[in-house]
């Protein structure tokens, strides 16, 4: 349970300081998750439909490649489905999307290298695919709005047999079925 709550802390702290570090100025850095203030309009009366960063960008939150919204991958190591620290933020970030949005729902897509044999490859894309379920869960999205699948070796995206390719195998994908 230690665990858990350390997890916890460390994935709220992390989304506290992504949002200060992500927005550049303080008042967008209170804005919503799509960097606006509720009201689409700055604090100059402009009207807004992107995050508010400087650039331009006014398509779908899940598109904008400054949002953590953009990262849909989470990458593991060997025999492992533990996520790295690097993916909090992007977490933190889809679940909060996600409770904000409770009409939106995702697959959350459990991959393995093929390394390994078939049955345990499968298990151990269900433990990443659950791990990350269970992360934006913590974040606010409820559990009708992902649905974990184990695809084991199933669907690599890079066929080598070497290092490079096993590590880009050894992923969760979230999927967003319509946006």
């Amino acid at each position: 349970m230690k665990r858990y709550q350390k997890l916890l802390m460390s994935l709220l702290l992390s989304s506290a300081l992504a949002g200060c570090s992500m927005f550049g100025d303080d008042e967008s850095a209170t804005s919503g998750i799509n960097g606006t203030n509720g009201s689409n309009e700055t604090s100059g009366g402009a009207s807004t439909t992107g995050m508010s960063d400087g650039n331009d960008f006014t398509g779908h939150p899940l598109d904008n490649p400054a949002s953590p919204l953009a990262t849909k991958v989470i990458y593991f190591a060997f025999d492992s489905s533990a996520v790295e620290a690097q993916y909090e933020a992007v977490l933190a970030a889809h679940g909060a999307y996600l409770a904000s949005n409770p009409g939106v729902s995702i697959f959350v897509e459990g991959h393995a290298d093929e390394r390994g044999t078939r049955e345990y490859n499968v298990a151990l894309s269900e433990k990443r695919a659950k791990t990350v379920q269970n992360l934006l869960s913590l974040q606010g999205a409820s559990s009708n709005q992902t649905e974990a699948v184990a695809l084991g070796e199933e669907k690599p995206v890079a066929l080598g047999h070497d290092e490079a390719s096993w590590h880009l195998n050894r992923r969760v994908e979230l999927i967003y079925p319509a946006h």
